[in-house]
């Protein structure tokens, strides 16, 4: 059969400042012979927006819309944060809020990429939650763009799925927690 190394780290984004995709490989260590098991897709891709230039400095603009991916991808965040300089203990706190999905776009069910299928969870009136966590905070307001911070709960705010601009849609936000509570499928982070 074919056999494959381990997945490389996720490259950073694409390009700063922007919503864009990151990729990680593995590459062929044997290929089949005699008709053994065939290779395994070599590469994965996943939305991913950076806050930061290549310099380090703050991107400056303030997003309107909430951009969201998969909370895995907080994980893999927290190791590459876990060895920078400039964030603190404190730092890793952030924060959750939960929102009620008023309405999204068919084109998120339609989405079947590896890296993109949980987009395939948002739902019409489910539930989620969305956690703010470094490098998506704002270091001076300590809140992540499209929070919904000022806004009650009648307030429709926009959201999008990074990795795919035309899943989208709205959301009302039902409160802020320290920490959230939503299973897997229905967790998210902003980016």
């Amino acid at each position: 059969p074919c056999v494959v190394g381990e997945w490389s780290h996720w490259s950073g984004c694409a390009e700063q400042c922007h919503p864009g995709l990151r990729i990680r490989r593995r590459y062929v260590q044997q290929e089949p012979k005699n008709g053994g098991e065939p290779c395994p897709a070599l590469e994965e891709k996943a939305g991913c927006l950076e806050y930061l230039t290549y310099q380090g400095e703050d991107c400056g603009h303030e997003h309107v819309s909430a951009f969201i991916t998969t909370s895995e991808y907080g994980k893999e965040r927290k190791r590459r944060a876990a060895s920078s300089p400039w964030l603190s203990d404190k730092d890793e706190a952030g924060y959750c809020v939960e929102f009620k999905t008023e309405s999204l776009s068919h084109h998120c069910a339609l989405e079947n990429r590896p890296y993109a299928r949980w987009m395939q969870y948002l739902r019409e009136g489910h539930t989620v939650c969305v956690a703010c966590q470094p490098p998506a905070m704002n270091t001076d307001t300590r809140r992540c763009s499209g929070d919904g911070h000022s806004a009650d709960g009648s307030k429709i705010l926009h959201w999008e799925a990074v990795g795919n601009s035309q899943c989208q849609g709205t959301w009302k936000k039902i409160r802020q927690l320290e920490h959230c509570s939503c299973p897997l499928v229905h967790s998210f982070i902003f980016t």
